[in-house]
């Protein structure tokens, strides 16, 4: 096996990245106006109602008798035109985390292999997992459709650790490929075999490295 670093051919393809990029931004745009149109609207009924006037505050009507003060500074301070209402624009706010999440995920989503070490990085951190060590299983997650595209399902590789129990999920679909490139495979199958015994539990992890190579081996999935 080799010892350099390979950068995994995977993530959104373009298409998903441009879908991905204009929801995360609609939802980040909406939540924002959600969130700053009571606060705006509060500003401007204040202006039009003029609770605001003549004293935005007590310190500026102290030298006036407490008969003459409007009875929103009675209490020595101002009262909001909305009241309770200027409140639901945090309602907001989890649509433009849902809008950033979807823009982080879809830029920052990659994976790398260094040596037998795997990496997989997400929208908000990356985890890595020893392929040599970890208990190594296939699996599958459903790709959703983008535009006329059918809904598939990709093949994965889930490894876990066995002392701290991290898990990654490596899928086995490059970007606008049916699988990985073979060079790629094949490193992902070295490091999981790298130095690791061929009996007892570790032959699964042996059997499921002769699948990689076997996909390696025909790329075009004849």
């Amino acid at each position: 096996m080799t010892n350099e670093k390979i950068r995994l051919s995977v993530g959104a393809s373009p298409g998903q990245r441009v879908f991905a990029a204009v929801v995360g931004v609609l939802f980040t745009a909406f939540g924002a106006v959600f969130v700053l149109l009571p606060l705006l609207a509060d500003r401007m009924l204040s202006r039009l109602t003029g609770t605001g006037d003549p004293f935005p505050s007590y310190d500026e009507a102290r030298d006036l008798p407490p008969g003459l003060l409007p009875p929103e500074l009675h209490d020595g301070s101002t009262t909001s035109a909305l009241g309770p209402a200027r409140f639901v624009g945090l309602c907001g706010l989890p649509i433009v985390l849902l809008g950033l999440y979807l823009l982080l995920r879809v830029l920052r989503t990659a994976a790398w292999l260094d040596g037998t070490r795997a990496s997989v990085r997400g929208a908000l951190g990356t985890r890595t997992v020893d392929l040599a060590i970890a208990e190594v299983r296939g699996g599958g997650v459903l790709r959703h459709p983008v535009g006329d595209e059918a809904a598939v399902r990709v093949p994965t590789l889930v490894a876990r650790d066995p002392d701290s129990g991290q898990r990654i999920t490596v899928p086995l679909q490059g970007v606008g490929l049916t699988a990985l490139p073979p060079y790629e495979l094949r490193a992902l199958a070295d490091a999981i075999t790298a130095g690791r015994p061929t009996g007892g539990r570790d032959a699964d992890a042996h059997a499921l490295a002769g699948q990689l190579r076997t996909m390696a081996a025909d790329p075009l999935g004849r």
